[in-house]
């Protein structure tokens, strides 16, 4: 090889070795803000979690089994305990009730729930009995019609059916973001007014428009504005 060539040579071994550093400089600093991004989205995440948590009554229905005539019957109690809920709160809280209240009401009416559970499993021929408190549990990422609760745990109102290892079934107590109807994919303008009250601005808009915002934070984090 003359020297010429050599130099030519060496030089696109330099121009090759200068690509591979550039593509690995770049695959780097790519994965190190992706990683910071996610980590701003998990820790936005979080916050409107644990703000939600404080906020928010769960409700929780744990079937007897998961035969189909114990998931029927589950279905069964979650109506006629929401049934018996709502016009029970009506008649004794005159305003519309807070977090805190709806609690305050489902504590110191523990027994009648159980109550209308097991009448309504009694009437559908099974002896089985029920138990209603409430407690701390962990929920997975569950979205109500067009609003997105994040995983975490929450307090819930719990109605455990006999053995209680069938499959459950969840919504919102406060506010009010329980479906009894499947095909219900909006939620309602009153359950939204609720979460308003108890969000700021940007939390809200967290859990009305996930995707959008998620990108929003994954790419900018919080406004510096």
């Amino acid at each position: 090889m003359n020297i010429k060539s050599e130099f030519r040579y060496r030089g696109r071994i330099r121009q090759v070795v200068c690509l591979v550093f550039g593509i690995c400089t770049a695959a780097l600093l790519t994965g190190s803000c992706v990683e910071r991004g996610i980590e701003r989205v998990e820790a936005k995440m979080d916050d409107t979690q644990k703000t939600l948590a404080k906020e928010v009554l769960r409700f929780h229905v744990l079937a007897n089994s998961d035969s189909d005539e114990d998931q029927a019957v589950k279905i069964k109690v979650r109506d006629a305990v929401l049934a018996y809920m709502e016009e029970s709160m009506e008649s004794q809280i005159k305003e519309e009730p807070d977090a805190k209240e709806t609690k305050a009401w489902v504590e110191s009416h523990l027994q009648e729930l159980e109550e209308v559970a097991d009448r309504t499993v009694a009437k559908e021929g099974y002896s089985y009995q029920s138990r209603a408190e409430i407690e701390v549990s962990y929920f997975p990422d569950k979205l109500y019609g067009d609003i997105f609760f994040p995983q975490g745990e929450y307090e819930a109102l719990k109605i455990r059916l006999g053995e209680a290892r069938g499959h459950n079934w969840w919504c919102v107590l406060y506010p009010s973001l329980c479906f009894t109807d499947t095909a219900c994919t909006v939620v309602s303008d009153e359950g939204k007014q609720g979460l308003r009250k108890v969000l700021t601005a940007e939390e809200y808009e967290m859990v009305t428009a996930t995707s959008d915002f998620k990108i929003k934070w994954f790419f900018f984090g919080e406004s510096t504005e």
